[in-house]
């Protein structure tokens, strides 16, 4: 496995942690993680079933490193222009990992962090967590990771949360739906089993279809494209291995052999 400078990685029977590892910053994220994560999300290993990402210390992450941030500050446009889309590049990288992607927020999640947690399929976090896009109060907007939020929460809870840079804790941010669920500290580890549970007994591949079917249908088709587009992704999917397996699993009453 790839070891990297600002993540710990790894992998337990096809769950890969990704914990971004500078928590004497709050995991803020300066241009090396941001390298860092875009390669993880781009270069998932076959035996990679899906992603929990995380932070080590006190927080999930706490947006951009302020000392990367005041020497992007002194750069020209086109330079600035060249940093944000390393922004743009992690963000759409996690949007279209091809495995399924689970966020686990503690303490605070600043700034760009709420990119990262509404660009993941799932995400869970403790009541105590604390969330803002808080880019208006310095002047500036939450660009880059705009296209992921406005899909998880809506474009008016977007509006809400973009203009007024407000604090919010955890059950408010489930409220919004930028995160699936809202639990006491004690019980994230359980909720995350919970899920973990499930996506074992998910067909790998099915998860992975699914994936890029909401993708298309939502990016890409209109209703009359997809009319044809989906009639042929069930098609093929019934005729493949693990179609025939799973039908098969549950016309004989029996698991399938992804189940462990």
């Amino acid at each position: 496995m790839t070891s990297y400078t600002t993540l710990e990685l790894s992998l337990d029977h096809g769950a890969l942690t990704i914990r971004m590892n500078r928590p004497d910053v709050h995991n803020a994220f300066n241009e090396t993680m941001l390298r860092e994560l875009t390669t993880c999300f781009e270069t998932l290993d076959p035996e990679v079933l899906f992603v929990i990402l995380r932070g080590n210390g006190k927080s999930f992450c706490a947006g951009v490193d302020l000392n990367w941030m005041k020497s992007v500050s002194l750069n020209s446009y086109e330079q600035n222009y060249t940093e944000s889309l390393l922004l743009s590049k992690c963000f759409l990288a996690l949007y279209t990992c091809p495995r399924p992607t689970i966020a686990v927020v503690h303490g605070v999640a600043l700034g760009g962090a709420n990119g990262l947690i509404a660009a993941c399929d799932l995400a869970y976090c403790s009541d105590d967590a604390t969330f803002s896009l808080s880019e208006v109060k310095i002047g500036i907007v939450p660009a880059c990771i705009s296209p992921y939020v406005i899909k998880r929460v809506g474009e008016y809870g977007a509006r809400e949360l973009m203009i007024t840079g407000k604090r919010i804790r955890g059950k408010e941010a489930e409220s919004f739906r930028l995160v699936n669920k809202s639990v006491p500290a004690e019980k994230l580890e359980e909720t995350l089993q919970e899920t973990i549970g499930l996506l074992r007994t998910s067909g790998p591949n099915a998860m992975n279809h699914c994936k890029t079917l909401i993708h298309d249908v939502v990016n890409k088709l209109t209703l009359m494209e997809a009319y044809d587009y989906t009639a042929r992704m069930i098609a093929e999917i019934r005729a493949s291995d693990e179609g025939q397996e799973g039908m098969n699993a549950f016309l004989e009453k029996r698991k399938p052999n992804w189940v462990k």
